[in-house]
């Protein structure tokens, strides 16, 4: 493949901004299907920092490097959270569909030091009284009826009637809401919407229903508080506001279910599609454990993270990067750089990954340990009720959905031996 096989054609930016003439297009269906080749053809045409364009042509940094994703994470006095130091804020449209992720909220997510570290606290602190066996099982409680609904048939199509369905169940039970209600199946289809806007769809609309939703759910629990993350975020002694509280309620649901809904299709997927994993004679398989840990790897749920502004000029990867200019950390690039993959074999079983961020802005712990507990338990459950599901299509038929920022299945379909109740 040639350096600009799959790449959009380069357009001239405005003067003043950071990308130049050779600047891509960071969206369309070659980053959908096969990222991992774009991401290689834009290493060498740029090197580890690339100059691209996102929705309106809003020009921003796209760092692939490991050990440059590592550095900006790590620095957050030179690459910092507030995106209220943009320089680009005059291009930007009323209606961009990225402004849920860019536009400044009273959110953990764009707060910086002490107080960064104070909201973290407050979530880390409510998530840790969650005990991982008992969300193991009200997972498998949650699989249980999903499978059964299904089983009999001899045939699903998984990514909605149990991918997506399973973690967030299991998220807004974690956060006292009722797991069957329409409200909250609405709030997932927004949730979805937001995070990954296909054609037609609002994020920012959707968006909004999002926050009013969270902020019923909060006062909800204020007249009637419960063993749940909102409470105890509620109940914290750092008294953070109910505006805070819903903004960060809103970033711990979104983490939980839609990257995890992914990290368990594209596990499931693997699993389903390669010989490593197929079942062995004596009719188990290869650790559930290996494949979620590669994943993680080379199909990581969350592909591209906007991102992080410049505090003052500097240089990454032998770039200019000027003051308030927007870097995208490329998260699934990073994972496959060659730098740290010599051989182009990735997905050893380590955790040195990026796909649960790194430095102060990292998931706050215990996040990634939550998310793993509801990713295994609902692989494990499935095969366990259905050890001879099977792929219903050829593995080249299955697509992604059109995203450049989560890495997702559209379906996942499937056919076994009907299960009699």
């Amino acid at each position: 493949m040639n350096d600009t096989t799959g790449l959009s054609s380069p357009t001239v930016p405005p003067a003043a901004c950071p990308a130049h003439e050779s600047a891509v297009r960071l969206r369309g269906p070659e980053f959908q299907q096969s990222p991992a080749e774009l991401y290689r053809a834009l290493r060498r045409r740029h090197g580890a920092v690339a100059p691209v364009l996102l929705d309106s042509d809003v020009p921003a940094w796209l760092v692939l490097g490991y050990a440059e994703v590592t550095y900006v994470t790590a620095h957050d006095d030179l690459f910092a959270r507030d995106s209220r130091r943009w320089n680009q804020w005059d291009t930007v449209p009323a209606d961009w569909p990225l402004l849920p992720f860019v536009g400044h909220q009273p959110s953990v997510l764009f707060t910086e030091g002490a107080v960064h570290q104070l909201r973290a606290g407050v979530i880390t602190e409510a998530l840790e009284v969650v005990d991982q066996f008992e969300l193991a099982h009200r997972c498998r409680g949650i699989a249980g009826p999903l499978i059964d609904a299904f089983a009999g048939s001899g045939h699903a199509e998984l990514m909605s009637a149990y991918v997506h369905a399973l973690p967030m169940r299991a998220a807004v039970q974690m956060c006292g809401m009722p797991a069957g209600g329409a409200d909250t199946e609405d709030l997932v289809r927004d949730l979805r919407i937001s995070l990954d806007a296909g054609p037609g769809d609002d994020p920012v609309a959707a968006y909004g229903r999002v926050q009013e939703r969270i902020r019923r759910l909060v006062d909800e629990k204020r007249a009637a508080p419960g063993p749940d993350v909102t409470t105890r975020m509620l109940t914290h002694p750092a008294g953070l506001t109910d505006e805070e509280i819903v903004q960060d309620l809103i970033s711990v649901i979104a983490a939980a279910q839609q990257p995890t809904a992914n990290w368990i299709g594209n596990t499931l997927r693997l699993l389903l599609t390669d010989d490593r994993f197929a079942l062995n004679v004596s009719g188990g398989r290869l650790s559930v454990g290996q494949a979620l840990g590669e994943v993680l790897w080379l199909d990581t749920p969350t592909q591209n993270f906007i991102g992080r502004w410049a505090v003052r000029d500097t240089t990454l990867g032998g770039r200019r990067i000027r003051a308030g200019d927007m870097v995208v950390l490329g998260l699934a690039a990073a994972n496959t750089d060659p730098q740290i993959w010599p051989e182009g074999h990735a997905g050893e079983e380590n955790s040195a990954h990026l796909s649960f961020g790194n430095g102060e802005h990292r998931c706050p712990y215990p996040a990634p340990l939550l998310a793993d507990v509801i990713a295994r338990t609902a692989v494990e459950t499935l095969l366990e009720r259905l050890p001879d599901v099977v792929l219903a299509v050829e593995p080249e038929e299955l697509t992604w959905r059109p995203s450049v920022w989560m890495r997702g299945l559209t379906a996942l379909p499937v056919r076994f031996t009907p299960v009699v109740q």
